[in-house]
């Protein structure tokens, strides 16, 4: 009985869309503290022809690039390098956005990152669809802004999100260049959460925690030796199991 030739199975061809495709990119929220506040940087909108809300400021961003990222969080890393120089020790998704009104090239979807970094480790670059980028104080600057497209919403969300996370979390830990006192890092803490901490429960919550591990003396507040810590790792942050508690009076 003679026999049978098995076909060999390629790959399918591509599927050609049949629906338009809406514009896809990836926005980021890059926080760090910086002269006692909380800041987030912001790249201004080149004021060129065809470009929406020219010279304004926004957050960092851009397209996906199909050839190039393999997913979400690769574009968000690469946009993250290309405006910073700096690969992020924290990124974490927001969330996504989408509708036909919030860019008036056409129906659009972003998908949002936000990042916690030193600004002593960042490199602030300009070029491609950023005529500047800068810096800015959330509380204070931003308010008077207005920023392009959907921004403001999305900031406000990150926000939000930033500050319920620190309630619990070693968050803050990751907006400091390393080694760090304990006071320094109450400090950022403090300024995320627009409070201030009981020094005493603070440091016996930093230290059970486990997540820090003991360095060099380095310079504290009063001129004199500290203790420097480092975090142990750097892959995500620890949950605590209650939120902190305030300085008595406050």
């Amino acid at each position: 009985m003679p026999s049978r030739k098995t076909k060999s199975i390629g790959p399918p061809p591509p599927v050609r869309a049949v629906f338009p495709l809406p514009f896809t990119t990836v926005d980021l929220v890059i926080f760090t503290v910086l002269d006692d506040a909380l800041q987030v940087l912001l790249t201004k909108r080149p004021d060129g022809t065809g470009e929406p809300f020219p010279n304004q400021w926004a957050l960092p961003g851009g397209y996906v690039d199909v050839d190039t990222d393999k997913d979400l969080l690769a574009c968000a890393r690469r946009k993250l390098k290309e405006k910073t120089g700096v690969l992020s020790p924290y990124l974490e998704q927001l969330g996504s956005w989408g509708s036909a009104a919030r860019d008036p090239r056409g129906w659009s979807a972003t998908h949002v990152y936000f990042a916690l970094m030193p600004a002593r480790d960042v490199n602030l670059v300009k070029g491609g669809n950023a005529a500047d980028v800068a810096w800015f104080t959330v509380l204070e600057d931003v308010r008077q802004m207005h920023l392009a497209f959907d921004h403001d919403a999305i900031l406000e969300s990150a926000v939000e999100r930033l500050r319920s996370k620190v309630e619990y979390t070693s968050l803050p830990a990751f907006l400091l260049g390393e080694p760090f006192t304990l006071p320094q890092l109450q400090r950022v803490y403090e300024v995320v959460l627009g409070r201030a901490l009981d020094k005493s429960s603070f440091r016996t919550r930093m230290l059970d925690a486990g997540f820090l591990k003991e360095s060099d003396f380095i310079e504290g507040h009063s001129n004199r030796p500290a203790m420097g810590y480092r975090v142990v790792d750097r892959k995500a942050a620890v949950v605590f199991p209650r939120t902190f508690k305030s300085r008595e009076g406050e």
